[in-house]
């Protein structure tokens, strides 16, 4: 009988080692993120392993109003623009000597990846010179948070973007497109722990036409000021041309003194077939006294000829206007040099509106 108690106390004692082991060796969690809205951004959808969000219509010169909790900025020697947001990455799981470190790729690229990409941004993202694209290769992913990685759980602010190319012609495009990036959570560098999605589809990005139309200061020419309309002052102006203002020059035209001024008009257009535009003008609301003010326009400086005064025959300035590329023309003011009962002297002024055509 003695043989079988000793196999029983060894079966015990071999049992406890085995607990023992097991409790030892428990799993550990290890590193995990949870994607959120941050209070200033965009909406962000769903829960693990796949979230949604988006930026909506969007386009490339980043006229109009953004999207609630978008910011447009420009990246540095991009033709176009950023629709930026800032998210939430909550860390968990992460210690000293189990630091989280999150990746991400492009895993569904937009189908017109020539005008819509996924960037992002880490820190002083207020600047669009601290963007960069998304990597769109599982190979090579982007670092959200990089090495060494996190140690302390946290909630981590980051920054997504859309860059919308400001491109015209046969490569352009308007419509609806939509992405999908991986996010990748790793321990310690090496080890992948977690593989998320965040589909930029909700809301869907739509692509729109944009088009713009500024006038700006010419070197050696009068101030262009902006407000709701441009304004240009050619001051004390006589029929003599005596002591024209700085910025004109005066030169005898017949009958009087033409007045002139170079100045920009600068075009910008996105999304367009055409890759060039048509400029007219036309004098929108005439001086009071147009028998002794008349405003003239010019290519070159030297040659001018009056602007129409009919919006359905304007005068045409260029059919050859590229988006970005300023235009110099010059302003004339023709003072009449005229004296006897119907003269005026004092203040007048009027207005001449622009059209920019783009096919």
């Amino acid at each position: 009988m003695a043989h079988p108690r000793i196999m029983r106390q060894r079966f015990t004692a071999v049992a406890g080692a085995l607990a023992a082991i097991c409790l030892a060796s428990a799993p550990v969690l290890g590193q995990d993120i949870v994607l959120s809205t941050n209070a200033a951004g965009i909406t962000i959808n769903g829960s693990k392993p796949s979230w949604t969000s988006g930026f909506g219509s969007v386009n490339g010169l980043g006229l109009g109003t953004p999207g609630t909790n978008q910011t447009v900025l420009s990246p540095t020697g991009s033709g176009g623009v950023l629709y930026t947001s800032p998210y939430n990455i909550v860390v968990s799981g992460s210690s000293n000597g189990q630091k989280a470190i999150v990746r991400a790729y492009v895993s569904t690229n937009f189908a017109h990846p020539s005008i819509l990409s996924v960037y992002t941004c880490s820190a002083t993202c207020a600047s669009g010179s601290s963007y960069g694209a998304v990597s769109t290769s599982v190979a090579a992913p982007t670092d959200i948070i990089g090495s060494p990685g996190i140690s302390v759980d946290q909630t981590v602010t980051r920054y997504l973007a859309v860059f919308v190319s400001s491109t015209n012609g046969a490569s352009a495009f308007t419509g609806t497109d939509s992405a999908t990036i991986t996010i990748l959570v790793f321990k310690n560098n090496n080890t992948l722990l977690q593989t998320y999605t965040l589909s930029l589809n909700n809301p869907i990005a739509t692509v729109q036409t944009a088009l713009r139309l500024t006038l700006g200061t010419a070197s050696g020419g009068l101030a262009v000021s902006p407000a709701s309309d441009f304004s240009l002052a050619f001051g004390n102006v006589n029929g003599l041309g005596i002591s024209p203002g700085a910025g004109l020059t005066a030169t005898t035209a017949t009958g009087g003194e033409l007045y002139t001024t170079p100045y920009l008009i600068q075009p910008a257009f996105s999304s367009f077939s055409s890759t060039s535009g048509t400029l007219k003008t036309y004098v929108s609301s005439d001086f009071v006294h147009p028998s002794q003010l008349e405003l003239r326009d010019s290519s070159n400086g030297s040659t001018f000829s009056a602007i129409s005064k009919s919006s359905g025959s304007q005068t045409t300035l260029t059919s050859a206007a590229s988006s970005g590329s300023s235009i110099t023309r010059y302003l004339g003011l023709f003072v009449s040099g005229l004296n006897g009962a119907t003269v005026f002297t004092g203040a007048d002024n009027a207005r001449v509106t622009f059209t920019l055509l783009v096919p």
